[in-house]
């Protein structure tokens, strides 16, 4: 999650090199490798040979010697005829004289010959880049830096020469805009952030060595403000006395609310409670089955009802069973409705009537961003929420929902769910959200 805005946050001062730096960078990397392979092996490692210059100097002695070769003269066959042994002795002089050869070209491609043969290749290299495209100039550096740094670069500049007056303000933060914008922040929070990042920098003045931080503190103050710390559920559930401590999820058709409800039935058990679970989805088909299926695996009971029955008896019976088998808590299933179906929200008010939940959850993917804001929102006011569980936020590059929702709601989000597993339920955390983007 918050890759694609972590990526642009960092990318707004971390300036890229000209074309130019590119070429002089580049073979002093490479020379940094060599050298670096070549300390790490033995002598020459990393170099490479070049078998044809081995050849030419074997070929030369080859040469040198040829006609060379002793022979005698045999009485008998009136000829002249080799001499074994001596061509034997020859052979393994030249033998012993191609790997001398060997060696010294060895020596000579890995030792200080081979180094200066490097620097004068990578000085040739540069020349020729430099006829082939002129350095930009001072200006043209500046220009194309400012266009890659955008909203924050612009800043930078303005606060390192003088304050930073409102207009100025207004008229770069379009592009930051966009960015929140493009990554599902709500606009509503793209105001709220524009306001407080004026106020923390419009009028002000800082040196080179300290506005990065200042710009990216502010960033962070304004995010820290969009976002609530949830209270701890465990600390909830221990502080009621009197009965159970009763928690109801609702939200959208395939939103994850069952595999929600059993991700927190796998983790309280793990805290050292024993919830019940309440298969109150009488309306999917399946459903009850998915939920039993689920706390057979994590080893909690659960209380269901027939297809078509009323969930908010099963809600009722549930609650009843917890109290009579002295449990401390209880998570209640619901149908997937939509906030525009009328009979549905109707029959949620009665759920909540009949159960008087401690905490009423709601549940929505965080990839389908303004959505999920807007269903959160809808919710809140129709039904009344307490906070919020995010599922799929791990495949959620652009974390606009994260970051909006609880502004939306004014209610924190307790969750984020961050896989398939039970155990991949996250506590939602502000420092997790500033580690996320880059700026804890």
């Amino acid at each position: 999650m918050f890759g694609k805005l972590r990526e642009k946050i960092s990318g707004w001062f971390r300036r890229k090199p000209s074309e130019e730096e590119k070429v002089k960078e580049q073979p002093v990397e490479e020379k940094r490798r060599k050298k670096e392979v070549k300390k790490g092996g033995k002598k020459g490692a990393g170099r490479v040979k070049k078998p044809e210059d081995i050849e030419k100097k074997l070929k030369k002695k080859a040469d040198k010697i040829k006609g060379e070769v002793p022979v005698e003269f045999d009485v008998a066959k009136q000829k002249y005829e080799p001499e074994t042994e001596a061509i034997k002795e020859k052979a393994e002089e030249i033998r012993e004289e191609a790997l001398e050869s060997e060696k010294e070209f060895e020596k000579d491609v890995t030792g200080e010959r081979a180094e200066e043969l490097e620097e004068e290749l990578e000085e040739k290299e540069i020349e020729e880049a430099k006829e082939k495209e002129e350095p930009l100039g001072k200006e043209e550096v500046e220009v194309e830096i400012e266009e890659k740094r955008g909203f924050f670069g612009f800043l930078a500049r303005k606060l390192t020469t003088s304050e930073l007056n409102g207009e100025d303000f207004d008229s770069a933060f379009d592009d930051l805009e966009m960015t929140l914008l493009e990554n599902n922040v709500a606009f509503g929070v793209v105001d709220a952030i524009k306001e407080s990042l004026k106020k923390d920098l419009v009028g002000k003045r800082f040196s080179n060595k300290e506005v990065e931080g200042k710009i990216l503190g502010a960033l962070k103050n304004s995010i820290d403000k969009l976002l609530i710390e949830p209270p701890s559920l465990s600390d909830l559930i221990k502080a009621k006395k009197d009965g159970p401590f009763v928690v109801l999820f609702f939200g959208i058709n395939g939103s994850g609310k069952t595999t929600s409800i059993a991700k927190l039935a796998w983790k309280l058990k793990k805290e050292g409670f024993d919830p019940v679970l309440a298969a109150g989805d009488t309306f999917r088909a399946a459903s009850i089955e998915q939920l039993e299926t689920h706390a057979q695996k994590i080893g909690v009971e659960i209380v269901k009802g027939d297809y078509g029955k009323d969930p908010a008896s099963v809600a009722f019976d549930a609650i009843s069973h917890a109290k009579k088998n002295h449990k401390k808590v209880v998570l209640i299933d619901t149908a997937g409705r939509m906030y525009t179906k009328q009979n549905l929200m109707k029959e949620m008010e009665k759920i909540v009537k009949v159960s008087k939940p401690d905490l009423k959850i709601f549940v929505g993917e965080s990839i389908t961003g303004n959505d999920a804001i807007e269903q959160a929102r809808l919710f809140a006011e129709t039904a009344g929420i307490d906070g919020i569980i995010l599922s799929k936020a791990d495949v959620d590059e652009k974390a606009g929902t994260i970051l909006s929702v609880s502004f939306v709601t004014g209610k924190p989000i307790y969750f984020l769910g961050i896989g398939q597993g039970y155990g991949d339920l996250e506590v939602f955390s502000k420092k997790g959200v500033f580690k996320g983007l880059g700026l804890e």
